[in-house]
């Protein structure tokens, strides 16, 4: 996401000149380009003036200090200005009553229904709560059975009305059933067109008329550039919405809705969603999203989607086992699906700084570890347990039985057992040698 954005404003900071200060001079011609980078990503060409003569404002003067270069100050001040033109701080949901009713909103294709889903996923695996998930929309073809299909993948029960064509009322009895089985979160996935029209406004209010909702969130494809932002203002001018949802965020390179949005319509952005995985849902942190944005990477991100799979009870066994030397391949086959757990290799790979511009053009698919999985699969439990057992004869066998070469079984292994040789340094006292290692390394 914003890679065209991160390139031109990288090009951008480039092209301030001199030592000492920031002045009229050496930043007109950087703010000017910052400015073009900003409307070639669909941002409103207000905020993108506004965010300019803000950013020129705070530099103007300012003392460069001697470990900075004028460049580097302006990346600072830019980054700031740009958290702040998002939100500043992150904005939770809110939760507050019992049962809580969550009104989802937003146009046809905007990726309601996979929101809705994701978010009572998220709620259960991250704030332990009990949705349960009503189907109100009545109209698309196969938008209940698409809910009740997420619903079966988290295993989160869905509401719904056989043969009804009363939203408002679905809404009411999903109230009293909620209410009834002790669920905490009501999400109401609802119906959407394919434009703002009265009749889907007039219904969607009527709706928040008879439930009250705690937290209204509106839906919208980041992808759709400046009519988000045009839609996001008429859904909020009818229904006061709490936050907004940018879904799709992973096929966009302008990135315009996520910078404009909150500047028109004064509401915080609250989660990002990017793919179909029901996992593939964050919480917005506008800090972070300028951190990507101009190339810094989100290691904070990382760590907490790492820390999410970390298991302490297993991490003590595997310490245990990589002292020992007893690491095997059934414990690698394990971490692999671990790191699959956190999410899209690529997107992974973008939070590590200067790591998302070596990759822009890779294309890494999320099979990346398929031919992997398939030669650790093709080893008997025995070769599994024990690498030392595979010789020439078992990986041709292997390679025969994983449709891959001897080269990639061979490659694999020794990849394999460099990587055990390295874990047994680093950990007990190799570890205290690795670094002495390292530290009596020639410097440049």
């Amino acid at each position: 996401m914003f890679n065209n954005l991160t390139e031109r404003l990288e090009r951008s900071f480039k092209l301030i000149k001199g030592e000492g200060k920031i002045s009229e001079i050496n930043v007109a011609e950087t703010l000017k380009d910052v400015r073009k980078a900003l409307l070639d990503a669909d941002v409103n060409f207000k905020i993108a003036k506004q965010f300019t003569d803000e950013v020129k404002r705070k530099a103007l003067g300012m003392d460069v200090l001697n470990s900075l270069k004028p460049g580097q100050l302006i990346v600072k001040v830019v980054h700031d200005e740009l958290a702040l033109l998002m939100g500043g701080k992150a904005e939770d949901i809110n939760l507050s009553s019992k049962p809580s009713i969550v009104l989802v909103a937003g146009l046809q294709g905007s990726g309601k229904t996979t929101f809705s889903g994701k978010l009572a996923n998220h709620l259960k695996a991250k704030k332990s709560k009990n949705p349960l998930l009503v189907a109100g929309d009545v109209y698309r073809p196969a938008a209940i059975e698409q809910l009740k299909v997420l619903g079966e993948q988290i295993g989160v029960p869905v509401f719904t009305v056989e043969g009804s064509k009363d939203p408002i009322s679905i809404a009411k009895e999903a109230v009293k059933h909620a209410k009834q089985h002790k669920y905490d979160v009501i999400i109401i996935d609802t119906a959407g067109r394919l434009a703002v029209d009265q009749e889907m406004m007039n219904e969607v209010t009527a709706i928040k008329k008879a439930v009250s909702p705690d937290e209204i969130l509106f839906v919208v494809d980041s992808m759709t550039g400046q009519d988000a932002v045009n839609t996001a203002k008429e859904f909020n001018d009818r229904l006061n919405f709490n936050g907004v949802v940018l879904t799709k965020l992973d096929g966009d390179t302008r990135g315009g809705a996520a910078l404009s949005i909150r500047s028109i319509v004064d509401k915080p952005i609250k989660f990002v969603s990017t793919g179909e995985k029901m996992d593939a849902l964050d919480v917005f942190h506008p800090d972070r999203m300028a951190d990507r944005i101009l190339g810094m990477g989100d290691v904070v991100s990382l760590v907490e989607r790492a820390q999410e799979q970390y298991d302490v009870e297993e991490a003590r066994k595997l310490q245990k086992k990589i002292a020992k030397n007893q690491f095997n391949f059934n414990d690698f086959l394990t971490q692999i699906g671990q790191v699959k757990k956190m999410g899209n290799i690529k997107d992974l790979a973008g939070m590590i700084p200067g790591m998302g511009k070596m990759i822009k053009d890779v294309d890494i698919d999320d099979d990346a570890f398929k031919s992997v999985e398939a030669i650790i699969h093709s080893m008997t439990p025995d070769e599994r347990e024990n690498p030392v057992l595979l010789n020439g004869s078992r990986r041709k066998r292997i390679a025969d039985g994983s449709g891959t070469t001897i080269q990639d079984v061979n490659r694999l292994i020794k990849q394999f057992d460099d990587m055990r040789k390295m874990m047994k340094m680093v950990s007990g006292g190799g570890g205290k040698k690795l670094g002495q290692m390292m530290a009596n390394m020639p410097r440049r």
